[in-house]
């Protein structure tokens, strides 16, 4: 029976602990190896091999040996702690070009105990970390218990679908004259609302559905009200709130922040308008990427501004394309040094968490 995901994670984190620091290649490989394929609930020996020989294609070299070796699935290369690793990958493709074809692998790894390098050769996708991230990393090695890892998809239809249901209110609010910063202010709001409103962060799913299609009037003229009074609730912690407050907002959460803090000018909304907003409430927000909400706006731009500012519907892979090295991957590493500190980590991590929400 193949292991869940929260027990590999779990498996993974005790893995990293117990191999904190270690690291002889000659000494300690096969065991590391061994206890890395029982992460996942797989025996070593069922499906890889160790020291495999493999003949070199050019006659000046005398071939090696693959440390690690699935045929058809994965090689690695093995080295001590501290080791260079770009020579163990070039290493690695040394062996790919000198197999088989039959017997060539998708996956090559390369790793000095304390990190690792994975890289799917189909994709061209690459997986860098060290060992105390192997928990927030194993779905990469899905290719073990015969699950592929996710994938960015470069156009997903989800994400552009949700930019055009935004981005059909936004064209018809600003052809009815509410622009500007009221405009920009009442779509990020009603984007975070209905993201909320599918993936968990209100108490249930599709109450603000719920609260549109029951509390709205068809023809969309108090539409504005209502949601001038929702947003001035969600900016109420629950013991400010009057014990009056209609009974539908109070059950909406506190969420704390700036996000509902100013007051804008709502717009005049009609039947068109309020259907455009209740076919963007039935949408199911909880399979739109948040890494693309920046991007969402970009489509309801008039076509002439879009050339002008050279704007785009940006997919998930390109945006993270940037932001992973720009930021995210330091952060990442930052996170993981502070949950691994013995001592003052609580501070730390507090500390961190304070500079995110700035």
């Amino acid at each position: 029976m193949r292991l869940s995901w929260p027990e590999i994670r779990a498996n993974a984190a005790r893995f990293s602990e117990e191999w904190k620091g270690k690291g002889y290649e000659k000494g300690q490989t096969q065991t590391f190896y061994d206890e890395f394929f029982a992460i996942f609930g797989v025996p070593r020996k069922q499906v890889a091999v160790y020291e495999q020989r493999v003949k070199a294609l050019d006659a000046a070299r005398t071939g090696g040996f693959i440390d690690l070796f699935w045929p058809g699935t994965l090689i690695v290369e093995q080295k001590s702690q501290g080791r260079d690793l770009t020579r163990a990958m070039s290493q690695a493709l040394d062996y790919y070009d000198w197999l088989p074809e039959v017997q060539r692998p998708r996956y090559m790894m390369v790793c000095d105990f304390q990190r690792f390098e994975l890289v799917d050769l189909e994709t061209r996708r690459e997986w860098c970390f060290p060992l105390a991230e192997l928990k927030r990393h194993v779905e990469a090695f899905g290719f073990i218990i015969g699950v592929q890892p996710r994938l960015f998809r470069n156009q997903s239809p989800v994400n552009r679908k949700a930019s055009e249901l935004m981005g059909r209110l936004h064209n018809a609010l600003a052809a009815d004259g509410y622009t500007g910063h009221n405009l920009e202010r009442l779509l990020v709001r009603l984007l975070f609302i209905l993201f909320a409103d599918d993936t968990g962060i209100f108490e249930r799913k599709d109450m603000f559905l719920t609260f549109l299609e029951q509390r709205t009037s068809p023809d969309g003229r108090d539409l504005g009200r209502w949601l001038s009074e929702l947003f001035q609730t969600l900016d109420t912690a629950p013991d400010k709130r009057q014990h009056s407050l209609d009974a539908d907002l109070a059950e909406f959460p506190y969420i704390n922040g700036d996000l509902f803090r100013e007051r804008i000018d709502m717009p005049a909304f009609d039947n068109a308008m309020r259907d455009m907003l209740l076919d963007a409430s039935m949408f199911n927000w909880g399979e739109v990427s948040p890494a693309i909400f920046g991007s969402l706006f970009e489509s309801v731009i008039d076509k002439v501004t879009r050339r002008k500012q050279g704007a785009h519907y940006t997919p998930e892979q390109a945006i993270l394309k940037v932001i992973e090295p720009l930021f995210l991957d330091d952060l990442r590493a930052e996170f993981a040094r502070l949950k691994a500190l013995k001592s003052g980590r609580e501070r730390a991590l507090r500390a961190f968490h304070e500079r995110l929400g700035g």
